[in-house]
């Protein structure tokens, strides 16, 4: 193994997008694991899209950037890690890390589930998705379900979930004609449409004339607006994420509607996947034989090479990615 680790510092905050001139590759010596401590040589990062939020005051500048990764324990001080461990931790963005006992989550070794799945469906990404159906949507039987950003980590995550929770009907949005194709195609969505088509409130009663009964907002804007025009009386909206508006300068215009908040009795619930962590094992158990017997696909785009991370961030951003977007550092 090298003597160096290289990690990513973010040195600079954007104004609306970001670039690669905000980040920096710093090498540094690696440090061996004192008690208590245990050495992890890391084998896939996650790139999210929270991460944007984080460059604009969550991440202190010229220090190690974090987010969740999987590694491979390569010297342990931890009495229950032993070496070659697979472990989940929190210390992304990196060749290397130190961790603690109460950073990390050993991972099991299920046949037919691969370790990254524990980075999208399987990790905060499906919980992200379960928990917006599930707890706050409360997606019943026979109902329809809209999901913006579908093709993204949480939609595709989601549209599969509802699917396995007996909606309906499952309905997409997504940024091409490719990632549509893919939504009705493999994911099993029963109609999708490309946004950049016309406007999202023509677009969203074209493929739902009779209305929906959920909404899984992940983009806000124009998708929220949209929505709430469509939605069914008592219908129901999981604010997932907004990312429409991560990297904007401006305020959004949209919603325009909200008042049919209250004409139809919507319920519109925010919520943080850092409160729900109590749900893993629920949602695994759920999902593990389906990912196995291949009903449900773990959809990811995979970039190799740590020193690609930062475009692969910046590519999920833009769009780059279907399914959860994961960097592989090495084999």
């Amino acid at each position: 193994m090298e003597n160096k680790a290289i990690m990513v510092h973010q040195v600079s905050r954007p104004q609306g997008w970001p670039a690669t001139e905000h980040f920096a590759f710093v090498e540094v010596p690696i440090s061996w694991p004192e008690a208590g401590e245990a050495l992890v040589e890391n084998i896939y990062l996650s790139v999210d899209p929270y991460m944007r939020s984080s460059m604009d005051a969550g991440w202190d500048l010229h220090a190690p950037l974090d987010g969740r990764a999987i590694g491979r324990v390569v010297e342990s001080r931890i009495p229950h890690l032993v070496r070659g461990d697979l472990v989940l931790h929190r210390k992304g963005w990196r060749t290397h890390a130190l961790v603690r006992a109460e950073d990390v989550q050993v991972l099991p070794q299920v046949p037919a589930v691969p370790s990254s799945a524990y980075l999208g469906i399987l990790g905060g990404t499906g919980l992200a998705a379960y928990v917006a159906l599930t707890r706050i949507a409360h997606l019943q039987t026979g109902e329809s379900v809209f999901i913006s950003a579908a093709a993204g980590g949480v939609g595709s995550a989601a549209g599969q979930i509802a699917r396995l929770l007996g909606a309906s009907r499952v309905i997409g949005s997504a940024g091409s004609a490719a990632k549509v194709t893919h939504l009705t195609k493999d994911l099993g969505f029963d109609a999708a449409f490309d946004y950049h088509d016309g406007p999202v409130s023509e677009l969203l009663t074209q493929v739902a004339p009779q209305g929906i009964d959920i909404y899984l907002d992940n983009v806000g804007g124009e998708h929220l607006e949209a929505a709430i025009s469509t939605l069914h009386e008592h219908g129901r909206v999981a604010l997932c994420g907004a990312v429409a508006q991560y990297n904007s300068t401006e305020p959004p215009v949209a919603p325009r509607n909200l008042f049919n908040v209250v004409l139809k009795s919507l319920r519109l619930e925010g919520f943080s996947v850092r409160d729900y962590q109590h749900v893993r094992g629920e949602l695994e158990e759920l999902l593990t034989p389906h990912i196995q017997s291949g009903r449900i696909i773990v959809d990811q785009t995979v970039i190799e090479g740590f020193g690609h991370i930062v475009n692969a961030f910046l590519g999920m951003l833009h769009g780059d990615n279907m399914g959860k977007m994961i960097v592989q550092v090495t084999n």
